[in-house]
């Protein structure tokens, strides 16, 4: 599944450097600096070395591709070709020790997500996939992603990563779906969009994402069947208002309750 397919080698091989970097300061002492002056939003130095480590490879390797970066912005961003990174998705579960983050690295081309992969290197998993397919590797071995049919919300477990990310006009939205649903949990960032994949939950609905959020996320959930658009049903890749599942039924369902909220 990986050797194979040179460009899932490539994938692997800028998810190797972005590891052996995170791995050396997770649950380490490493200095937390905040970005913004009114709220919090973490950066660490594993944040910016697996950018840097990512972004070198790239620039020896694909030097007349694009990246766009969370910790170090745009180069290149008009390329046809152009890589979208987040080093460490999820920082305050890593500085809080907790293992649900994981580094994204995306491919785009002519602005349409085709190539993407997570890597969660405590956990010693990743997920892959090209949009026509999707895989896993772990502690339980390799294998294909396959989402799990949802025909309606009432039987849906359902994620986001924290209600008071919505905004005023949203929240009232997410409220009302996941009074309806079966089961919800918090706090997942990039590993619950992995579960859509892995058929653990049956949809992630997130708001105020960027491109390096889920960019790197839709190839492997459409790889494994399932469907990533804003929540007017359209092209989620710059990012915004996001819904992924995994049955047309389900989102279909949810595009309806959320049109409401719809930028």
């Amino acid at each position: 599944m990986t050797s194979s397919n040179p460009d899932y080698a490539f994938l692997h091989k800028l998810a190797d450097a972005a590891d052996a970097k995170t791995m050396q300061h997770f649950r380490s002492g490493y200095e937390v600096v905040n970005k913004l002056e009114a709220g919090f939003d973490p950066v660490t130095i594993a944040d910016r070395s697996a950018e840097e480590a990512i972004r070198a490879v790239l620039e020896a390797e694909r030097p007349d591709h694009g990246i766009i970066g969370e910790e170090y912005g745009k180069t290149r961003d008009n390329a046809e070709n152009v890589w979208v990174l987040d080093p460490v998705d999820g920082t305050r579960s890593f500085i809080c020790g907790t293992p649900l983050w994981g580094t994204l690295i995306g491919l785009k081309t002519n602005g349409k997500a085709v190539q993407g992969i997570m890597s969660q290197p405590y956990t010693r998993e990743r997920f892959w996939g090209n949009c026509d397919e999707a895989f896993i590797s772990g502690p339980l071995g390799e294998r294909a992603l396959k989402t799990r049919s949802c025909a309606s919300l009432s039987e849906a477990v359902i994620t986001t990563t924290e209600p008071a990310l919505f905004t005023e006009s949203e929240r009232p939205v997410w409220d009302t779906i996941c009074s309806e649903a079966r089961l919800t949990r918090y706090s997942t960032d990039c590993y619950g969009y992995a579960m859509v994949a892995a058929a653990g939950f049956d949809a992630v609905i997130e708001s105020g994402m960027n491109t390096y959020d889920i960019l790197a996320l839709i190839p492997i959930i459409e790889g494994a069947g399932g469907f990533v658009t804003n929540w007017t049903g359209g092209n989620a890749a710059d990012g915004g208002q996001v819904v992924a599942t995994g049955d047309k039924h389900l989102h279909d369902e949810l595009l309806t309750k959320l049109a409401s909220a719809a930028a």
